[in-house]
């Protein structure tokens, strides 16, 4: 509640959370739930920028279908207007008529006859002329002659100077010349070296193309926007008339062409008569002639396709504009829809067609898609953030690759949530967070990915796979940072720890992955084991070298009974019995020493243990207590003094008969099985504690 007041002043709040606090783990607290409430202000400020951006595109979406209701309304003010216009000619026409009768004469032998030379003339004249003025056009134009292939049916509609401008930057990018033709439309640059000629520029369709208004701007004005997925571009008018003529000249044409589109696939689609069987003599045939009638008659219905329904003329279109509009739900419920219909029907030529036309838009639709999930993109949001494309990817029959760009994408988001993470002074506090953001994230992704892929067993095995492959990510940063950097066994241990619980968090979802850390952390913790077994052994043989044999001194009573407490805690219960009067203690400093560093040794080992590093803990132990064992057996046999070899024999007795049981005892609890290495060790010390004064070696 303090953080949100007006006048909050976060000095004096550190100030006193710093009096308040009784030490350094209180401030550690009190700084991770900050950082909890930060991120779960983040993902608040998320879920309300996604929630206004669905509310913007949806407000785009009602926009465009108003913009296109005022295109309708332009487009049929304009057809009065030419019916209004078509009514003054012919009232003139009738006009003329009453004052030329010759011509009223010529207009009525016409009509009578329409198939009138002069009448055939005229309209092969028209065709001829239109297409001549198609060609003279375009033969200014260098390199599209392959690209345009002669048509009977092809012919300018419109044509005229634009402007274009980038559609990021709003800044001039070149002069183009247009070329509106009945079925594309052609953009031509022109060239500064020749005057009235062009360069071809790009060729589109007019079934893929989407027209859309762009509302003046001062300076930019006078602008219309062309959708050719995946590209659009801007273009620019001479005047507000000129634009405004070719909006309507586009989208009559793709009228147009919709429309003829649709009689010549209505005309495809209707059944062609069979020839006539020749005439039998044979009575019986007309039965038989009957029954196949009767059979054949619901197969020729069934070869009918009706493909002049509109949403299906519309489909194509409709397709562009949802992808444009990132509408993905909407373009494969499309497809949905279309594969229901055609289910069950032939494949026809005109449905071959459609199918040909509608394949190019769903790879379209599945490039953007593809894009969506791409590691380009923003990684924030989480798993989550993918499920719509995904699921669309799904639903158009791409599984695995929606599974494998899902992976590519999560992998990508946990590598940067780990390259992220800073580095603290306290490699465990680094550690903790490290297992917790890459645990958190492992466990999000098998849940979305059990959530998206669930009729999809044959994605498990890639899932398991990403999941090793992430886990040796993992596993290399918190190498780097335990074993890397020489840090302490204890330290090591612990983090070690921290990592196999977290690790245990996956059994949630059935995803055991503790037999990979354990591989890919054996190396790294022999090392270490090792190591530390070396420091071990040169701090023995140092205090070895200045042994003197003398009893332990520890001046206080409180020394005495931390030594207590440290031998208990070691597992040595009969300690006391080694204490003298006041505060002496009836031990050599190098034994005492050696008994806490070996069971601390012991303890740190067994945290780190599984079955892989049995043989080189336990080498190690046995290499340990060979150096205490070997010093102790050289002392008894070299001393001559009977007071000191008394003493070392005191010794010797704590070693054998009290530590190595000790050792053996705890080995054997925390691995779960006893260790014969330092059953024999133990065994062999029988021969000096037999024959304390022979001068051969029992190891």
């Amino acid at each position: 509640r303090g953080l949100q007041d007006t006048g909050f002043a976060a000095g004096e709040y550190v100030k006193q959370l710093s009096q308040q606090s009784d030490g350094d783990r209180d401030l550690q607290e009190h700084r991770q739930r900050i950082q909890a409430l930060s991120e779960e202000t983040a993902q608040s400020l998320k879920r309300n920028v996604y929630q206004n951006y669905r509310q913007f595109i949806e407000t785009a979406r009602e926009i465009s279908y108003l913009e296109s209701e005022m295109y309708q309304l332009s487009h049929i003010l304009t057809e009065q207007k030419g019916i209004m216009e078509a009514a003054v000619t012919q009232a003139l026409l009738l006009q003329a008529e009453r004052d030329d009768p010759a011509l009223g004469a010529r207009r009525a032998a016409a009509a009578a006859d329409p198939f009138l030379p002069l009448s055939g003339k005229e309209a092969a004249a028209s065709e001829e002329g239109r297409q001549r003025t198609l060609t003279t056009l375009l033969e200014k134009v260098e390199g599209c002659r392959d690209l345009l292939p002669e048509s009977p049916g092809k012919y300018l509609v419109y044509n005229g100077d634009l402007v274009e401008y980038d559609a990021d930057h709003m800044a001039q990018i070149q002069r183009v010349h247009a070329f509106l033709m009945n079925d594309c439309l052609l953009v031509a640059t022109a060239l500064p070296s020749r005057r009235g000629a062009y360069r071809y520029d790009a060729l589109y369709p007019l079934d893929g193309l989407a027209v859309v208004n762009v509302k003046d701007n001062p300076p930019m004005k006078d602008m219309f926007k062309l959708l050719m997925f995946p590209e659009s571009r801007i273009f620019q008018a001479e005047n507000a008339k000129i634009k405004k003529e070719w909006l309507e000249v586009l989208e009559e044409t793709k009228r147009s062409r919709a429309l003829s589109e649709k009689r010549r696939l209505e005309q495809e689609a209707l059944p062609r008569p069979a020839p006539a069987p020749p005439e039998s003599t044979n009575p019986f045939d007309e039965e038989e002639d009957e029954e196949e009638e009767e059979e054949e008659e619901p197969s020729a219905e069934e070869e009918v396709v009706d493909l002049s329904l509109e949403w299906i003329q519309e489909l194509p279109e409709d397709l562009d504009v949802c992808i444009a509009q990132r509408d993905f739900e909407g373009a494969v419920d499309l497809l949905d829809k279309l594969n229901e219909y055609l289910g069950d029907k032939p494949v026809s030529q005109p449905v071959k067609e459609l199918r040909a036309r509608v394949d190019e838009r769903v790879r379209q639709l599945t490039d953007v898609l593809v894009f969506e999930l791409s590691p380009d993109r923003s990684l924030r949001g989480g798993p989550r953030a993918t499920r719509r494309a995904v699921s669309q990817l799904i639903r158009l029959g791409q599984s695995t690759k929606a599974c494998e760009l899902f992976l590519k994408n999560r992998a990508a988001a946990v590598q940067t949530a780990i390259r992220q993470l800073r580095i603290e002074g306290a490699t465990l506090l680094y550690i903790h967070k490290l297992c917790h953001v890459f645990f958190t994230s492992l466990l999000e992704t098998a849940r979305e990915f059990e959530t998206d892929f669930a009729g999809n067993n044959g994605c498990y095995s890639a899932f398991v796979v990403w999941a090793r492959s992430s886990m040796r990510m993992f596993v290399d940063a918190f190498s780097k940072q335990v074993f890397d950097s020489k840090e302490s066994l204890s330290t090591a241990a612990e983090c070690v720890k921290v990592a196999k619980e977290h690790c245990k968090q996956l059994s949630e979802i059935g995803l055991d992955l503790t037999f990979i850390i354990h591989a890919l952390l054996v190396k790294d913790i022999k090392g270490a084991l090792q190591s530390y077994k070396d420091i071990i052994i040169e701090a023995t043989k140092h205090r070895n070298s200045e042994e003197m044999w003398r009893k332990m001194n520890l001046m206080t009573p409180e020394a005495l009974g931390k030594l207590r407490e440290e031998m208990r805690s070691c597992g040595v219960g009969n300690f006391d019995q080694y204490t003298g009067d006041d505060c002496w203690v009836n031990l050599s400093y190098t034994v005492v020493a050696f008994t806490k560093q070996t069971m601390a040794f012991l303890e740190e080992a067994l945290k780190l243990y599984f079955p892989e590093l049995h043989m080189v803990l336990l080498e190690s132990l046995v290499e340990i207590i060979l150096v205490a064992v070997q010093h102790v057996d050289y002392s008894l046999r070299c001393e001559q003094d009977p007071e000191k070899k008394a003493f070392i024999r005191q010794n010797a007795s704590f070693l054998y008969e009290t530590v190595l049981p000790v050792v053996e005892k705890r080995f054997e609890e925390g691995v779960g099985k006893p260790a014969k290495q330092l059953q024999d060790l133990r065994n062999a010390s029988r021969l000096m504690r037999v024959n304390p004064e022979s001068t051969t070696s029992v190891v």
